[in-house]
């Protein structure tokens, strides 16, 4: 085998020997992938060419229909062998794929790019894949919640210990405790959906953002100028475009893209950290194929898995933010390039994590694994305690002293207590309060006195304002559900 440094093999880009992102390889959808794909990104620079071709042709530049009907023509023909050989001699991506472009466009060679500096294409091209990378995410999210919806309507009623620091707490119930994640992923829809409707097309600034170079090549007239960034911008699909930029795109929008995804990181892995200690306690458990394994040491083994790796990368996705905030800040004057390498990795990264991390939530929220055996057990052992104020309230009423009952109780829970903690028995209490004759006149009230389902509350309640939630998410995403991987095609 050859030493480290040997450089008389080279293993092949891409292939079993060369690094690949698990992301991309082995997490995220197709469709996400496609999108922050290379093919995706050059084609879209060809497409900003040709609408700004045929914008400026609108506006009277002597551009040819043959030179437009050219460049439409060889939108999808990119030869990714020569750009690569003419961006390692010109040492810049813009004028590599610029020259591949006019290579198979000979007519139109000569007014690709006309007036345009590389931000045109690159700061536009980026805004539009955020635009859609989003409204790949936004289906998938909305889906999430549905499942989950699902999920709280079926276990409304189902009461469960509630836990506050992880200590046995008042009942809730199995359906309310879902509808705390949903509320937290519908408040990240909501600002999904806000931060994408505020993204603003780049659109046609020139170098600085002056636009000096359109206006020179409009001889001054700067209505056409005016018409010519909106009529770009409106072929590209955004409503708006920035009235100010500098060379690039404020790069505060990466902030607001990135918050957001970052947001989103943090519901996730709330939730998924909920279900593994849930998992522990055996009340509830994600999806378990037949042939998976949990350990490769354990047979017995059921790891969560899948919220597992939804917390692993959610982290991934919470730490990303610091690049564009760190991005934004030390951007000089009109731009300065340290933002561009950064921002080719943190950008899509964000992305590709959230598209995986509401892949696998989804297969979980599909599948999740209740046990109300076990449930009900772990409410046995708690709920004496928490019944004994219902126990004096009840003796009171038939006539009992407050004082005399409190200290009553107080001496059997400890006498419970001790069994449970000391000698790891079952929680006795009851059995000491029915053969105590002191509290015979509430023996035949005790069955209702420890119904679970008196300590829950308004929470089954709770729940129903979620079916309306559903209902709005299933109107609003239908299409887009079923339109989801065809997005970027």
């Amino acid at each position: 085998m050859a030493a480290a440094g040997d450089q008389g093999v080279q293993p092949a880009a891409g292939g079993p020997d060369s690094y690949r992102s698990p992301l991309a390889s082995r997490y995220a959808s197709p469709e996400m992938c496609f999108l922050f794909s290379d093919r995706y990104k050059f084609r879209t620079w060809r497409q900003l060419w040709l609408w700004l071709a045929e914008a400026e042709q609108t506006l009277g530049l002597p551009i040819t229909d043959e030179q437009i009907q050219e460049m439409k023509s060889n939108l999808d023909n990119i030869d990714f062998k020569m750009a690569a050989e003419e961006e390692k001699r010109l040492r810049h991506d813009v004028m590599a794929h610029v020259h591949t472009f006019g290579h198979c466009c000979p007519k139109a060679a000569g007014i690709i790019h006309l007036g345009a500096t590389s931000c045109y294409v690159g700061d536009n091209t980026d805004l539009i894949i955020l635009r859609n990378a989003f409204d790949l995410l936004l289906p998938k999210l909305a889906r999430v919640i549905s499942r989950l919806a699902d999920f709280a309507k079926e276990r409304a009623n189902l009461p469960t210990l509630g836990f506050t620091h992880f200590q046995p707490a008042q009942l809730t119930t199995v359906g309310k405790r879902c509808c705390l994640w949903i509320q937290d992923l519908c408040m990240d829809l909501q600002n999904l959906e806000r931060v994408r409707d505020d993204l603003r097309f780049r659109g046609v600034k020139g170098t600085t953002g002056t636009q000096a170079s359109f206006l020179q090549l409009f001889e001054g007239d700067d209505q056409k100028v005016e018409q010519l960034d909106k009529m770009v911008t409106e072929k590209a699909g955004f409503k708006r475009a920035f009235i100010i930029t500098g060379q690039t795109y404020t790069r505060k929008v990466d902030i607001e893209v990135l918050s957001v995804l970052a947001s989103l990181g943090a519901s996730v892995h709330k939730i998924c950290t909920d279900i593994r200690l849930l998992a522990n306690l055996k009340e509830l458990e994600e999806p378990f194929e037949k042939q998976q394994i949990g350990s490769s040491a354990m047979p017995y083994k059921r790891n969560p898995m899948r919220s597992e790796r939804c917390c692993s990368l959610a982290r991934h996705l919470m730490t990303l933010v610091m690049d564009p905030l760190q991005t934004a800040s030390v951007q000089w004057f009109e731009r300065t390039l340290d933002d561009s390498a950064n921002r080719r990795i943190c950008l899509a990264e964000a992305f590709l994590t959230a598209d995986t991390i509401l892949n696998t939530l989804q297969n979980v929220s599909e599948g999740l694994v209740v046990y109300p055996k076990v449930i009900e057990r772990h409410i046995r052992q708690e709920l004496p305690f928490m019944a004994t104020e219902n126990i004096i309230m009840a003796m009171v009423k038939a006539g009992g002293s407050r004082q005399d009952c409190h200290e009553k109780i107080r001496v059997l829970s400890q006498q419970a207590a001790a069994v449970v903690k000391q000698e790891g028995g079952d929680n006795d209490l009851i059995e000491r309060v029915q053969a105590d004759s002191y509290f015979g006149p509430i023996h035949s009230q005790l069955d209702r006195l420890l119904d679970p389902a008196s300590f829950t509350g308004r929470a089954p309640q709770q729940i129903w304002p979620f079916e309306e939630e559903r209902r709005h998410l299933q109107k609003q995403y239908m299409q887009e559900l079923r339109d989801t991987a065809e997005l970027c095609l």
